[in-house]
């Protein structure tokens, strides 16, 4: 009763078919073994024992204290001898209850501490797990090397949409897009340096975009602006006579 009490007042009351399900790791030796020679296997059987002696030593001074009457018994009546039985077993019981009650409290204590113990092993494990993946610097370098290829493969995807590329004029290409309907002023829509600004003049050749020089333009472009934003105030001069120029070009085509 003392158990099932102080089971209930640490977890509530909780229904699992878990304990129901076939282990084998139940009659495997070596996991016995592993269990009883265990911190928590040794606590659980000193708790055991203290709860046995306990047992036996207030059954054994109640039932000496009390031999004189369960010897006056014998030859009584049923009903009586009945009575009797059932004050001693109720007054044992009334022992037993209050001698138990340190030990559940003991044993509360225990449950209680192991229980934390595994929420901390818990969210060590946890820990330990995101250093291993998202933690590991390996993971984090590949992840963001992922992530910039998707990023550059989506920029070339929108050079066939620009106006101009403006170069520096192998190092630097600085694709801009300007739709007066949609947007408020000329944008960025891919940059690079290196070998992607050479992926990104050679997408503007393939689509008929024409290529212009223009060395500090190219270079203030693509410090000062990234890709999606629209070029700042202090550039519009700068752009605007660009784009003017290209608009005569394809003025004269046409």
């Amino acid at each position: 009763i003392i158990a099932l009490i102080a089971n209930l007042a640490q977890v509530g009351f909780i229904f699992s078919p878990h304990p129901l399900t076939p282990d084998l790791d139940r009659i495997n030796p070596v996991s016995g073994l592993k269990r009883i020679f265990s911190t928590e296997g040794l606590v659980r059987l000193l708790i055991s024992i203290l709860k046995i002696a306990i047992i036996c030593y207030l059954s054994y001074l109640i039932i000496r204290k009390q031999l004189p009457i369960i010897f006056s018994l014998i030859g009584q009546d049923t009903g009586k001898t009945f009575s009797v039985a059932t004050g001693l077993i109720f007054q044992l019981l009334l022992y037993l209850c209050i001698g138990m009650a340190p030990l559940a409290f003991m044993d509360y204590f225990f449950q209680k501490r192991r229980y934390e113990h595994q929420l901390m092993m818990s969210r060590e494990e946890l820990k330990e797990e995101y250093k291993q993946t998202e933690g590991n610097p390996l993971v984090r370098s590949r992840i963001r090397s992922m992530q910039r290829n998707i990023a550059r493969l989506r920029m070339m995807q929108k050079v066939p949409r620009a106006d101009v590329v403006i170069t520096n004029p192998t190092h630097i290409a600085v694709a801009i897009e300007y739709d007066r309907e949609k947007m408020n002023a000329p944008t960025v829509i891919a940059k690079g340096k290196g070998m992607i600004a050479e992926k990104i003049m050679e997408i503007a050749r393939k689509n008929n975009i024409p290529l212009v020089e223009n060395r500090w333009l190219a270079q203030m472009l693509y410090r000062l602006v990234e890709v999606g934003e629209e070029i700042p105030v202090k550039l519009y001069q700068a752009v605007a006579e660009v784009l003017a120029y290209i608009y005569r070009l394809k003025g004269k085509v046409v």
